[in-house]
Order: C-alpha cells, then structure tokens, then sequence
C-alpha cells in the first residue's frame, strides 16, 4: 500500500488518482498524525508526504518513523522548493524530493525505485 499524506486536498486526490491508475492500493491522509493514528502505518509500502504540514511536518514525520524502527521508502513533496531540506532529507535516506507542480513521470520514477528498495529489503528479511 502507499500512504500519501498532504493538507492540500487536491494534491492528495490527483497523487491518489495517479498512484491507483499504476494498480497499486492506496490511503490518503490529511496530516501526519493521522497515518499516525490510522493503524496503516504497518502496510505502508511507500511514503509520499508533503513537507511543510500544520501540526507535524513531513520532515518530523521522517525523524519519528526513522526513530522508531521503520524503514519505509519516503518520497517528499513540496511547493517550497528549500536546496538545504532537499539536501538534507535525500542524504537521511528520503527516495525522492518533488517541486510542486511536479510532472507524473517524475514522481513514477520515484515510486519505482521506493517500491524496489521496499521489495528487496523485504526478501531480504524472509
């Protein structure tokens, strides 16, 4: 499953839209602290999430999944383009970081690769 987290509606319908029409199940989030509560965090196969959020932002939510033992591919997006974040978040491990509007093919590359390293890290845990 890929869980997308963005405060902005539309954003997380077209990503919801786009993802699903690649045959890969989805849920969507309005903040961080809702994946948080949703119990879905363990099925998360990949994280898009936005990164300047109300409450927790996308970054933190990063820090919090990194400081509890999840290792889930993250893809970030943003409408605030910030060189030392982006920096910052692809050295912490983060797959990707998308400027906003972003094209569809950039952020499919993303997903394929967030899903490889997902599935290797998986058989190699089997």
């Amino acid at each position: 499953m890929i869980s997308i987290v963005d405060d902005d509606k539309s954003v997380r319908e077209a990503a919801n839209m786009l993802i699903k029409s690649l045959g890969y199940a989805t849920a969507t989030f309005a903040s961080a602290e809702e994946l948080l509560g949703s119990g879905r965090l363990r099925n998360t196969a990949c994280l898009i999430t936005d990164v300047h959020m109300p409450g927790m932002s996308g970054v933190d939510l990063q820090n919090h999944l990194m400081a509890n033992g999840y290792r889930t591919p993250v893809i970030f997006m943003t409408a605030c383009s910030d060189e030392r974040i982006r920096a910052r978040m692809l050295g912490a491990g983060a797959l990707g970081f998308l400027s906003k509007p972003f094209r569809e093919e950039s952020l499919i590359a993303c997903l394929d690769r967030a899903m490889g390293k997902y599935n290797s890290v998986r058989n190699s845990a089997a």
